[in-house]
């Protein structure tokens, strides 16, 4: 205790931000993770105020023997923001942005959210290709992978990737890009936290301004058709019509008709960027085959749609996750979600199935760290409540139906998406990429220095 009451002194004296430790005013609340089902407690946490606040961090964690956890947005669902006993470095306060409209680029540093993003790029009808909830981190999304609304007509997040600024486990900040490091480069897109704090991104961006968006609820006995009928829709509609499939429950409020209130329903969320008109002839066959209960898609502005479920899901709720990145669904496969999305044990749990043919598609699978790209689906599970009383039932609920759905994987899932399932887990989703990413593992970081992470240990 007395060293690191010592550490948390000297580290002080070297940043430019705050310093919390446990004892200090501001700790409880800088500590508490987005997913409230996991509780660590830091020996102390770095609010850096810049890249050399993050530099100093690295040194000294190096230097005491501390271990190290990075935090940007602090959504990712295994609560690998944080760490026991160790030192955090958050990057909340490196918020700034940077828009070039006319090389459509967009600077963005390392602590910055979706939101922040979207407020930016808005104005000049700009968009990057990111999540579905604007509170989402940058970083931790775009180091996964990033699937979004905007997956199937512009790729990926770490497609539109151009550059990252990246402060390695000895201290030096480099650029990767294309033309530098690009081993580093490769690694970054998809290959997590493993290889250093991200500082910086430069993104390309694409015109999206007014989107049509919104959702489509079909009745529980029409789940099986509606899901059918989605991915048949899918496989060949233009690409620039995105969304994703979801098995919900309504919420209770405005502007949801009382009469579907707190009903359990199957949905498609929409994102098209387009034409109100075009938009409706492209779903009608969809809508006639299967009259839903509500159609209620309708133009918007990008950031509102992002933005969506962001009341639904504040900081602090019971998250359990599940995940897998599924092909074409067959009969058997349509039937068993169907039955398991009718068991859904609270009103925040949800069961999502996001499209990722078209842009993401085009990219060769060893092209980029993230390798999925023959998957039609990323399949996401959840069980969500307020109530830590409730845990155990998010657990077994989300466990259940993911060993149900399982064998019709590709084995693989979405990083971004993992709890704490283990080695073998993690070497299966990574798969070919694996071996090449210990490589450059061993390249730049050859002491596992960041491990708080879903870990590809160094080649040996």
């Amino acid at each position: 205790m007395e060293e690191q009451g010592k550490f948390v002194a000297t580290l002080r004296t070297a940043l430019r931000g705050e310093v919390l430790a446990p004892a200090d005013s501001g700790y409880e609340k800088a500590r508490a993770l987005y997913n409230g089902m996991i509780q660590r407690r830091p020996a102390a946490i770095a609010l850096v105020a810049d890249v050399a606040d993050v530099i100093a961090c690295v040194k000294f964690a190096r230097n005491s023997g501390m271990t190290l956890a990075v935090r940007g947005g602090g959504h990712n669902a295994g609560g690998l923001g944080s760490v026991e006993g160790g030192l955090v470095v958050d990057l909340g306060r490196l918020r700034g942005i940077r828009v070039d409209a006319q090389a459509r680029t967009v600077r963005v540093e390392g602590g910055a959210t979706w939101g922040d993003v979207d407020h930016a790029t808005h104005p000049f009808g700009l968009a990057v290709p990111c999540g579905f909830i604007s509170t989402t981190g940058v970083g931790g999304l775009t180091l996964g992978g990033g699937s979004g609304y905007l997956t199937r007509s512009c790729g990926l997040t770490i497609d539109n990737l151009l550059a990252a600024d990246v402060v390695l486990a000895d201290g030096r900040l480099v650029t990767a890009s294309r033309d530098e490091h690009a081993d580093l480069f490769w690694a970054l897109r998809g290959g997590g936290g493993n290889f250093g704090i991200v500082t910086s991104f430069l993104f390309r961006a694409h015109p999206v301004g007014m989107v049509i968006g919104g959702p489509t609820f079909w009745a529980g006995e029409q789940a099986e058709d509606a899901l059918r009928g989605f991915q048949d829709l899918i496989l060949t509609a233009p690409e620039e019509l995105g969304g994703f499939f979801a098995f919900t429950v309504v919420p209770p409020v405005p502007p949801f008709p009382e009469a579907l209130h707190g009903r359990k329903v199957s949905a498609v969320v929409w994102c098209f960027n387009g034409k109100q008109e075009t938009f409706d002839r492209i779903v009608k066959p969809l809508i006639s085959a299967v009259p839903p209960l509500l159609h209620a898609p309708h133009e918007l502005p990008f950031p509102a749609l992002q933005s969506f479920f962001d009341p639904l899901y504040p900081p602090g709720l019971q998250w359990y996750w599940r995940a897998d990145f599924m092909g074409k669904l067959g009969n058997e496969a349509i039937h068993e979600h169907a039955r398991r999305g009718a068991t859904l044990p609270t009103p925040q749990s949800t069961m999502h199935l996001y499209p990722l043919n078209g842009a993401a598609a085009r990219v060769a699978a060893g092209d980029t760290a993230y390798r999925h790209r023959e998957a039609l689906w990323s399949q996401v599970i959840v069980g969500v409540d307020p109530s830590p009383a409730k845990a155990d039932e998010l657990r077994k609920w989300a466990v259940g139906y993911h060993e149900a759905l399982h064998p019709y994987s590709t084995g693989a899932a979405y990083v971004n998406f993992m709890m704490d399932e283990g080695t073998d887990r993690i070497r299966a989703t990574y798969g070919a990429n694996y071996e090449r990413l210990q490589l450059v593992k061993r390249a730049y970081d050859p002491d596992n220095f960041f491990r708080v992470n879903q870990n590809i240990p160094p080649a040996r």
